[in-house]
């Protein structure tokens, strides 16, 4: 008899616990490979990545911009003041997040170009790249994404926008996305306003939209609809990648004219709208969030892929001219909200780079330090809780002009030209970069000028 009492009571107690896990969140899936814990339940992740949205392009940095919705997330976040891009331009960006590599160890220095007669080769050649260094056409299958290992850790992986990493053989769906909405082959839209793309709008935009909508509305509503309708039981993650605010410059008519009203001329207002735009997509989407009663357990990142092509005062260089690895073309807007682990209108002057997401990500949903030796960046998490990481170098590189390379080792930025010169700022005390420390018998003039070609024999492919 007592040993019938014993299995009852070990029935009971199984049956209560298996009932108290259920309600802390945890999921349940047919794949064996899925790995799982019995802790709290894992957190969704959305994250927000904006195109060409330079460093001061924001309300808060720049009141040219009215942007209350980032402005308010800002007071409610993580903002890394120096965060950056290790290729500044459209594809590498993405597929450095995407793995956590530097791009140009995936042999991808330069953007994927539109024309046809690049579709179907494995490398293009830049004509003015003094060089003519090959870079690839498209992110390779076997290269290892954030959503392929997050789907290991039970998660769904939503893809919205710009892709700009080749052709429909290589889409979201072949890198670990279940689904994708607004993808196309394009690294632009040649309107914001319906139709959009040059080479044929998505299935799903030939039927559902019409003259006169707007592309970030579009996609914004895909998003809200995501989030509003999501009913599975695991976590989810939402890649929402920007066309916006990339060129053509084309503002939302009603935000257009109030810029014009305040004086802005040309691009410049339209750009100003642009933003305004994306800021109030950030707001609806949030809101989504809110609404749907996650919002306690959502993690948000806002992060842009390069610097701006218009002013980016007080920073020097921007997307265009020649000096993109200048702090206006490097260093972008990065913030991070993770409730109950970020601080309230928090700031960090850490050097970043967005490299970092990749380990970050499997960090937080693994519930373990990720050891990887394959890529560059490093987990984020000890700075989103308030602490420190071990200083490193960052180091960037693109292939279309002179200016080439690039190495930041705390304060300081070392740039490398073909043409043989170099460049050496102190960005901590002059942002600006207008005082050329080279030549002025510093020693760490010596030190980064080692490090960086060290850096090169290791990470750039020779051809």
């Amino acid at each position: 008899m007592k040993l019938i009492h014993l299995k009852i009571t070990l029935a009971i107690l199984c049956s209560i616990l298996v009932f108290s896990c259920k309600n802390k969140g945890e999921y349940t899936t047919e794949n064996t490979s899925v790995k799982q814990t019995a802790l709290a339940p894992k957190p969704n992740i959305v994250l927000l990545f904006i195109d060409d949205w330079g460093w001061s392009d924001v309300g808060y940095r720049n009141t040219t911009f009215q942007t209350p919705n980032l402005n308010q997330f800002k007071k409610e976040s993580l903002d890394f003041q120096r965060a950056y891009i290790p290729t500044p331009t459209c594809s590498p960006s993405r597929a450095s997040l995407l793995t956590g590599k530097e791009s140009v160890r995936l042999e991808m220095s330069r953007h994927i170009p539109e024309e046809k007669h690049f579709i179907n080769s494995e490398y293009n050649i830049w004509p003015k790249d003094p060089m003519k260094r090959p870079s690839r056409n498209y992110l390779p299958h076997e290269e290892v994404t954030y959503a392929e290992k997050l789907k290991e850790y039970g998660y769904y992986n939503m893809f919205i926008g710009k892709w700009h990493l080749g052709d429909d053989k290589y889409y979201p769906e072949h890198q670990g996305f279940d689904k994708t909405f607004g993808t196309t082959d394009n690294g632009h839209p040649k309107n914001y306003y319906y139709p959009f793309f040059k080479s044929g709008d998505p299935k799903e935009f030939q039927k559902n939209y019409k003259e006169g909508d707007y592309l970030t509305d579009v996609l914004t509503d895909g998003a809200v609809d995501f989030i509003k309708n999501y009913d599975k039981t695991q976590p989810f993650m939402l890649s929402f990648w920007y066309y916006s605010v990339h060129g053509p410059s084309i503002g939302r008519k009603d935000l257009l004219k109030k810029y014009q009203d305040a004086g802005l001329e040309g691009k410049y207002a339209h750009h100003a709208a642009m933003v305004e735009a994306m800021d109030e997509s950030i707001g609806r989407v949030r809101k989504a969030i809110k609404d749907k009663g996650i919002a306690d357990n959502t993690i948000v990142i806002v992060l842009s892929d390069q610097g701006g092509a218009y002013k980016n005062t007080p920073l020097s260089g921007g997307k265009k001219g020649g000096n993109t690895l200048g702090e206006g073309g490097a260093r972008v807007p990065f913030i991070v909200n993770y409730p109950g682990i970020t601080k309230a209108n928090a700031e960090t002057s850490i050097p970043v780079q967005s490299i970092d997401v990749f380990p970050t990500l499997m960090e937080i949903a693994s519930g373990e330090k990720y050891q990887n030796e394959n890529i560059q960046g490093v987990s984020l998490l000890p700075i989103l809780k308030g602490e420190d990481i071990s200083p490193r170098n960052l180091y960037f590189f693109r292939s279309y002009e002179d200016q080439y390379a690039a190495v930041i080792s705390g304060q300081w930025k070392l740039i490398k030209y073909h043409s043989g010169k170099f460049h050496l700022f102190n960005v901590v005390e002059d942002i600006s970069e207008k005082n050329n420390l080279i030549g002025k018998g510093l020693e760490i003039e010596n030190q980064l000028k080692k490090e960086i070609a060290k850096w090169e024999k290791e990470a750039v492919p020779i051809y």
